[in-house]
């Protein structure tokens, strides 16, 4: 007989900034990174934005659903608590895909950024100092700036 382990995702819990929207994500991230362009910086007021990409289906906000703050369309937005203007999330790729700020996580991802993209964007004040392969735009766009 064998034994059998529990095949259920773990799951992180992450919350805005006054506890107003809390959400779950199941920890089976399929990439994450850091993004520079000027749309990231902008939502999030800050030099780039870590975020890891998950299928839609694996990520359910749990409480204050309602006081969530849409700027986008259905299938394609980004999410931050009406309250206190904490950013969540962006939903991506025709809808199909979240991408989770890192920042907001209660727990620990088993996931790192792996790469910097949009860096043909980034804040001119800001330097990378990482070894992380650093893309114009997209990975798919080419081989990285700094290899």
């Amino acid at each position: 007989m064998t034994d059998r382990t529990d095949q259920r995702a773990r799951m992180l819990a992450g919350r805005c900034l006054c506890s107003t929207v809390h959400y779950v994500v199941a920890d089976e991230f399929r990439y994450a990174a850091n993004c520079h362009c000027t749309d990231c910086r902008r939502t999030t007021g800050s030099a780039f934005k870590p975020f890891a990409g998950i299928e839609r289906e694996k990520f359910s906000v749990t409480k204050g659903a309602d006081h969530l703050h849409t700027y986008g369309e259905e299938k394609a937005h980004d999410a931050r608590c009406g309250k206190c203007g904490s950013f969540l999330y962006s939903v991506v790729r025709d809808g199909a895909y979240v991408h989770v700020a890192l920042g907001p996580l209660a727990n620990e991802p088993t996931i790192r950024p792996s790469e910097h993209i949009f860096v043909g964007s980034k804040a001119p004040w800001f330097t990378i100092t990482d070894d992380l392969p650093q893309y114009r735009a997209h990975v798919a766009d080419g081989p990285p700036m700094n290899r």
